[in-house]
């Protein structure tokens, strides 16, 4: 098989069949998550009065619509431009927790609508296309394997139950733009995507972090299909230096007018983040694993020192280790390494919510990873997702305790362990996974591609 035959990616027609069946998807999980709104409504627009009832006991629960009715979105003004957090930990004012990006996608899907069914409505509206543009780039560098993707459980369950698709997307994007971009150095493409890593780390933080692989990767020449002996001895430190500032630059900017109008309510939502408590929502191997082995008063102290040292940790590891293989194939293989980053992320931050997920969703497709990891990894979440929500309401119900409860509790103790234990596996499997997009060297080559 030559490099020029492994690059072809899928014809329009079929990238538009690809898009549609992503949207028939989308289409399915706005039905799911709409069975929570109405019919009646009250006076600022929620439904009720059992909302709580229906979100956790069918599973239809969405932050899209918890935030109309906790943030007072019916009276959604410029977000942070006003507001703040109080003592106790409490937003008010135009403050949602949530970086800059998607506050103005709330903004935007607050403008004409009175409801909550109107909000989730002109929501998916706003998101629904980043869904598609991720799965067309997804077909254009993997092609039918991004029917994993498209046809994927967690589009279902997660496509509007936070804003998580339109980080996805510029984290996809930005793959994108480096290995649509031909061959040579990888310098200036890299730079529209550190830019899209910026847009994306101001939606959802997680996209940010791989511009340290991709400064790695542009750190070390790139692709070495065709590269000369003695441009694989030179390290692009400027290169590599311009990625991280136009990413951290990109942020900045972004941010930079929201802290200048209202400097305080912009940092609420830091503040907010930082002094969430790690309890039984965050879903999390600290709440599960460290809450019962240390006293009350120490736990959340010792989870602010111990999540973030473990990231790091994690993330040098998997640098690292991208180097030695690097070393073994002349390429640094900075997808591999970032889905093995962001495994870290998720198995050590205190909180993992369910429509996490979405961010891993993409690497099964750029990563060929065996399909047992794939199914394995989606089932334990969508054991944890859904018993949450069914132990959730069954045990604010008011009922006798049941063998239902037990049953919903042991779910989301499988899923929370089970999904901690295959990141871990990942981690390890994702650093040794071919690249599913052709590599940048090879557009144009007849040379034989190496088969993994």
């Amino acid at each position: 098989m030559t490099s020029t035959r492994r690059g072809r990616g899928l014809s329009a027609l079929a990238l538009t069949v690809l898009c549609v069946l992503a949207g028939l998807t989308m289409l399915l999980g706005y039905a799911h998550k709409a069975r929570c709104t109405g019919p009646t409504f009250d006076e600022s627009g929620s439904s009720g009065p059992e909302l709580w009832k229906r979100s956790y006991g069918v599973v239809c629960y969405s932050d899209l619509q918890q935030l109309w009715g906790s943030r007072n979105l019916d009276e959604m003004v410029v977000p942070y431009v006003n507001g703040g957090i109080t003592d106790s930990g409490q937003l008010y004012g135009g403050v949602v927790e949530y970086p800059v990006l998607i506050g103005v996608l709330i903004w935007l899907g607050s403008l004409l609508v009175s409801t909550d069914a109107g909000f989730l409505a002109a929501s998916a509206l706003l998101l629904a296309p980043f869904g598609l543009l991720t799965a067309w780039w997804l077909g254009r560098l993997s092609r039918w394997r991004a029917l994993i993707w498209a046809l994927g459980p967690p589009l279902v369950l997660y496509s509007f139950h936070n804003w998580d698709l339109a980080a996805a997307a510029c984290a996809v994007a930005a793959v994108y733009t480096v290995h649509r971009a031909g061959s040579g150095p990888p310098r200036r493409a890299a730079v529209f995507a550190a830019v899209l890593l910026g847009l994306g780390a101001a939606v959802k933080f997680y996209p940010g972090i791989f511009a340290v692989p991709l400064a790695l990767y542009v750190l070390t020449g790139g692709p070495r299909g065709d590269s000369p002996p003695e441009r694989a001895r030179r390290f692009d430190v400027r290169g590599a230096l311009r990625v991280l500032v136009v990413t951290a630059g990109t942020f900045v900017l972004v941010n930079l007018p929201f802290a200048v109008l209202g400097f305080q309510g912009w940092l609420a939502s830091f503040r907010f983040q930082m002094q969430r408590a790690v309890d039984v929502s965050t879903n999390s191997i600290w709440y599960w694993g460290l809450r019962p082995l240390v006293e009350e008063d120490r736990f959340e102290s010792l989870v602010g020192v111990l999540s973030p040292a473990l990231i790091l940790l994690s993330f040098a590891l998997a640098c690292s280790l991208g180097m030695r293989r690097r070393a073994l194939t002349g390429t640094f293989p900075w997808i591999a390494v970032s889905a093995a980053m962001l495994c870290g992320f998720l198995l050590f931050h205190k909180v993992h919510s369910p429509q996490f997920v979405l961010w891993l969703l993409p690497f099964f497709v750029l990563l060929r990873v065996p399909a047992g990891w794939v199914v394995a990894y989606l089932l334990a979440d969508a054991a944890m997702g859904i018993g949450f929500f069914r132990w959730m309401y069954l045990i604010n119900a008011e009922e006798p305790y049941s063998i239902y409860q037990s049953l919903a509790a042991q779910a989301v103790v499988i899923g929370v362990w089970g999904r901690a234990a295959l990141l871990v596996g990942l981690f390890v499997a994702f650093l040794r996974a071919p690249e599913t997009p052709r590599e940048p060297a090879a557009v144009g080559s007849g040379a034989p591609a190496v088969n993994s």
